[in-house]
C-alpha cells in the first residue's frame, strides 16, 4: 500500500510544476497555459497506464477546467493595469462561448491521434506566425470590421476547444493584427480566455460523461485531481507572471515562446503518426 502511494508522487509533483508553469506563462504571455498542460498531463496519464485515446482527451478537457482559475487570475491582474480593451471582449465573449461549447461537445467524435495533429499543426501555425507576423500583414486593414472580430471569435473558440487551451495563442496575434497594442492584446487574449475555458469544460463534460476507461475522480473528461493540483498552483502563480509582462522584453518572450511551441508541435504530430 504504501509502495503504491509512494509511486504517485512523481505524478503529483510533476502536476504541481506544470502549475507553476502554467501559471507564469499564463499571466507572461495572455494564454491559458493549456500548451503546457496539454502535454505534461497526456504524457503523466500515459506512464500511469491509461488508454492513449482516453488520455488526450482527458489532458484536453481538464487543461480547459484548469484555465479558468488561470484565466481569471490572469485576466483580473491585466484589467487592473487597464491592459484589456472591453470593446473587443463585447465582441468576442458571446461568439467564442457558443464555437467553444460546439467543440467540446464535438471532441468525442474525434480520436485521441486526431486531436494530437491538431494541437501539433495549430502549434506550428502559432510559432510561425510569432516570428513572422503574417496575420497582421493579412489582416490588419480588417481591424475595424465587428464581422471579421467575431468570424475570428468562432475560429479561435473552436480550435481552442480541440486543444485544450485558452486560445491566447490564436487570439493575442489576432487582436494584436487588428491594431491592439501587445500587451492589451495580452490582457484582452487573458480575459477571452475565461470564456473560452468556462465552455470548453462544459462541453468535455457532457462528451465524456459515459466514456470507459477514464481515470478515476473524474467529471466527463475533467479529472478533478489534476484539476485541483495545477490549477491552484497556476492560478497563484498567473499574477507573477502578468507583472513580469510588463518589465520584460517582449520580443525574447515570443521567441522563446515559438521555439517551446514548435517542439512540442512536432511530438504531438510525431505521437500520432507513430500511434
Amino acid at each position: 500500500m504504501l509502495g503504491e502511494l509512494l509511486s504517485y508522487w512523481p505524478f503529483v509533483l510533476g502536476l504541481l510544476a506544470t502549475g507553476v508553469i502554467s501559471g507564469i506563462a499564463a499571466g507572461l504571455l495572455g494564454i491559458g497555459g493549456g500548451a503546457i498542460i496539454v502535454p505534461a498531463l497526456a504524457s503523466a496519464l500515459a506512464l500511469l497506464g491509461y488508454d492513449s485515446d482516453v488520455v488526450q482527451h482527458i489532458a484536453v478537457g481538464t487543461s480547459l477546467a484548469i484555465i479558468i482559475p488561470t484565466g481569471i487570475a490572469s485576466a483580473r491582474a491585466h484589467d487592473k493595469r487597464g491592459a484589456v480593451d472591453h470593446r473587443i471582449l463585447k465582441l468576442w465573449a458571446p461568439v467564442v462561448v457558443v464555437a467553444t461549447f460546439v467543440g467540446g461537445l464535438m471532441a468525442g467524435l474525434y480520436t485521441g491521434d486526431v486531436l494530437r495533429i491538431v494541437f501539433g499543426v495549430v502549434a506550428l501555425f502559432i510559432a510561425a506566425n510569432i516570428v513572422l507576423p503574417f496575420q497582421e500583414r493579412l489582416m490588419g486593414h480588417l481591424r475595424d470590421s465587428a464581422l471579421t472580430h467575431r468570424i475570428s471569435a468562432a475560429v479561435v473558440g473552436y480550435i481552442s476547444a480541440l486543444m485544450g487551451v485558452g486560445g491566447g495563442s490564436l487570439s493575442v496575434p489576432t487582436i494584436h493584427a487588428f491594431g491592439a497594442s501587445m500587451h492589451k492584446a495580452v490582457g484582452t487574449g487573458a480575459a477571452i480566455g475565461v470564456f473560452i475555458a468556462l465552455s470548453g469544460t462544459l462541453g468535455f463534460i457532457i462528451s465524456g460523461w459515459s466514456v470507459e476507461g477514464r481515470p478515476p475522480l473524474s467529471l466527463g473528461y475533467i479529472n478533478i485531481v489534476a484539476l485541483v493540483l495545477i490549477g491552484v498552483t497556476a492560478a497563484l502563480c498567473a499574477p507573477l507572471g502578468a507583472a513580469l509582462a510588463h518589465k520584460l522584453q517582449q520580443r525574447t518572450l515570443k521567441i522563446a515562446f515559438a521555439v517551446f511551441l514548435t517542439l512540442v508541435g512536432l511530438n504531438m504530430i510525431w505521437k500520432a503518426i507513430a500511434g
